[in-house]
């Protein structure tokens, strides 16, 4: 007599396979990251990331309270395509750490990749600045590390400045916030407000006119 595995036992292949842990809640942020792409911030929207994952809506739930939870992750993970697309344009900037020129140029780097994200990827530009959050504009005492925000990638590119002899250390206190508002001001106006339809050539002289104000206020 051949004895079978209960009828109730499922065989390996049979069983549910179980997400790793962390799959489910990464998935659903990925998912809103398209949707914000395609669609902005107000695309972001949680039983249509559900669907876009294949989970039942109630599994989000796990993860993520509300909507609002949801898009908050969100803004995060845009924030951090931004600063990935500026630390490329520093690091392709030559000359070592401290030289004057290559100093600015780094300087010059981060404003020309913000300035081509906001135009690359509008979605995700209005999505990263849609909710009012600390990590969006991070904290000079970050205890994990080097600030990799886009906001302290502005401020060490200002610290390399003073290092380098080529900004004054009384002038430095603040700077980043009016570049910042300047470059993201233009970035703004050129790519959802009254300068969107302006042709490329025309955009991109102003963003450089909004570059050289800056390089020259360092002065």
């Amino acid at each position: 007599m051949t004895l079978g595995r209960p009828a109730a036992e499922a065989s390996p292949a049979e069983q549910p396979r179980r997400r790793p842990r962390g799959a489910v809640r990464d998935g659903l942020v990925t998912a809103g990251l398209e949707l914000a792409r395609n669609g902005g911030p107000d695309a972001v929207v949680l039983r249509e990331a559900t669907r876009m994952v294949g989970v039942v809506p109630n599994a989000a739930y796990r993860h993520f309270a509300d909507r609002d939870e949801l898009l908050a992750a969100v803004c995060a993970a845009a924030i951090g395509e931004l600063a990935d697309r500026m630390t490329e344009g520093v690091a392709r900037v030559p000359g070592e750490y401290g030289d004057p020129a290559a100093a600015g140029e780094r300087l010059r780097a981060i404003g020309t990749a913000y300035f081509a994200f906001a135009h690359d990827e509008p979605g995700l530009f209005a999505t990263a600045f849609a909710l009012p959050q600390q990590h969006a504009y991070g904290t000079p005492d970050d205890a994990a590390g080097p600030d990799r925000t886009p906001l302290g990638q502005l401020r060490a590119a200002l610290d390399e400045l003073v290092d380098a002899g080529a900004l004054d250390p009384q002038r430095r206190l603040g700077k980043e916030y009016p570049i910042w508002s300047t470059v993201h001001g233009m970035a703004v106006l050129s790519g959802q407000g009254p300068l969107r339809d302006l042709p490329d050539v025309d955009r991109r002289q102003l963003e450089e006119l909004a570059l050289m104000m800056i390089g020259e206020s360092l002065r």
